[in-house]
């Protein structure tokens, strides 16, 4: 199904936005700008067309004008009037920039000299005009058929004003005058709308914020292909048409995703399939505000989870990932979202590390993903439902890889003594001798009461024996503890969402958001 609206096209640097028509399908975004265009006869100069006007007793030359030199902006046909002179013409378009007044060139004219040599030129007038494709909005150039119109102008102009039936002049015919009519063999002109950019949004990104930074664009957004081609800045005239496309597109990219994961997926073994992968921007820890965030793009494959700067397109791709790390000992954490009252809401979803995060930013839908070494990674999507997606596919992914995988063996040591220390699917924890595989202690999930760590090395686990209920404490030291902590929470979160999968569910603050909405 194809989706089209009207929207605007906004350039940053001169500030000025154009009339623009969208078409979405659900491979390509294509962007269309009007023009006239020949239909048929000659056309002898497509870009520019010269046109005799016969100035009428009533109605004049039958057009108003816009614009002019002190506002940056040639003086355009702002209005063409029904069955009088400009319209008879069948040549002339409302967004046609006039060239020339019999003869003399006014494309470096203000308003007001323009509406003069037009109102002094006699009683036939012969310009040059070209259609000017990005009129600025700030003209209010109607984009529809001209119609009738009740143009009340005076004999005072104002080049942000339609200058319109002063432009009469002193006519010395007092006998109506022949109309100004297509000769047969003419070329015949229509205004329509043209493509001029189309972007496949097959791994396509979409951006409402301003550049590197957290100021959130007005009904505002920018679409990136693949090959970095953008938009531009697509503006829309309310909140609501912009949240209508913005969602529009989103889907049409998600869908898009997954036909891509699919057919990777055909290439890949059972045990290293793509779970997830999808754009999303990192905030840059230690960097000036111009470059707060850059876009990434993330991916939950096999037993890993990938970080690239641009997304794998070939099997070869996937070792040139900017970081790798282990699905098992990495911790997903959202940190904010934005809720149906306007409310932020801050998530801990783990309270056995805590990792105090600068919140300050203005950006909704933030979640990290922390790794080892007490590293962590402070990601934003530009939607609530993305959120939602990252949070239960991150889950998915780990539970996966620690079914998969059944145990982890790390190195440790306390007292001076290097031990081995086992996560286990089924058994729980296990902790031996490196040299004689004695094993020294081993307790179940359920016998974890708590722990307790210094932040950097050594770690607290606290075990209720089965027989004597007694807290046994038992004190670690890993080079890794970070990882070995990530872990421990994998193993845990996996072994009760086998056993009650609703309770899982239930701790989902991105899924509540959705459903609050």
């Amino acid at each position: 199904q194809t989706k089209t609206g009207i929207a605007l096209l906004y350039d940053e640097v001169s500030e000025n936005a154009y009339d623009i028509r969208l078409k979405l399908t659900k491979e390509v975004l294509t962007i269309q700008k009007q023009d006239v265009v020949c239909v048929s006869g000659s056309d002898h100069s497509a870009n520019h067309r010269t046109v005799t006007l016969r100035r009428q007793p009533v109605g004049g030359l039958g057009l108003s004008i816009k614009g002019g030199a002190e506002h940056k902006v040639p003086v355009v046909i702002s209005k063409i009037f029904k069955d009088q002179a400009a319209e008879q013409t069948g040549m002339l378009f409302i967004g046609d920039a006039i060239i020339q007044v019999n003869g003399i060139n006014v494309e470096s004219a203000t308003h007001e000299e323009v509406v003069h040599l037009l109102r002094n030129a006699g009683d036939e007038v012969t310009i040059t005009v070209q259609y000017l494709r990005e009129a600025p909005s700030f003209l209010k150039l109607p984009l529809g058929s001209p119609g009738p119109s009740s143009d009340h102008s005076s004999g005072t102009s104002s080049p942000l004003f339609d200058s319109g039936l002063h432009l009469n002049g002193n006519s010395t015919n007092t006998a109506p005058s022949s109309p100004s009519s297509p000769i047969a063999n003419e070329p015949k002109y229509e205004k329509r709308w043209l493509d001029t950019l189309s972007v496949p949004l097959s791994m396509a990104r979409i951006s409402r914020y301003k550049t590197g930074t957290d100021k959130l664009r007005s009904n505002a957004f920018e679409v990136l292909a693949l090959d970095g081609v953008s938009t531009g800045i697509l503006q829309f005239y309310t909140a609501q048409e912009s949240a209508d496309w913005l969602r529009a597109m989103s889907t049409n990219i998600s869908d898009l995703t997954l036909q891509n994961m699919k057919m990777a997926n055909k290439c890949c073994s059972p045990s290293d399939q793509v779970i997830h992968m999808g754009w999303v921007n990192e905030r840059l820890e230690g960097t000036d505000s111009s470059q707060l965030y850059k876009f990434k793009f993330l991916a939950l494959k096999g037993s890993s989870f990938y970080i690239f700067s641009t997304p794998p397109v070939s099997t070869l791709d996937w070792v040139r990932a900017e970081k790798i790390y282990n699905l098992c000992e990495v911790l997903f954490k959202i940190h904010k979202l934005w809720l149906a009252d306007d409310c932020w809401l801050q998530a801990n979803l783990y309270l056995g590390i805590h990792q105090d995060f600068d919140l300050e930013d203005q950006r909704p839908y933030c979640f990290s993903v922390m790794v080892g070494h007490g590293k962590s990674h402070y990601f934003n999507v530009e939607l609530g439902s993305e959120l939602a997606v990252w949070e239960k596919s991150f889950q998915r992914a780990i539970f996966l890889e620690v079914q998969r995988t059944g145990s982890k063996t790390y190195m440790c040591s306390w007292q001076g003594d290097t031990l081995c220390f086992t996560v286990d699917f089924a058994l729980g924890f296990t902790c031996f001798d490196s040299k004689t595989k004695n094993v020294l202690w081993r307790f179940k999930f359920s016998q974890l009461k708590g722990s307790s760590d210094d932040g950097k090395t050594r770690v607290k686990l606290l075990f209720q024996n089965l027989d004597t209920k007694q807290i046994e404490t038992k004190e670690l030291e890993f080079q890794d503890l970070t990882a070995v902590l990530h872990c421990i929470h994998s193993f845990i979160a996996a072994k009760v969402a086998s056993v009650d999968p609703v309770f899982i569910d239930s701790q989902s603050i991105a899924r509540k958001y959705m459903y609050s909405n």
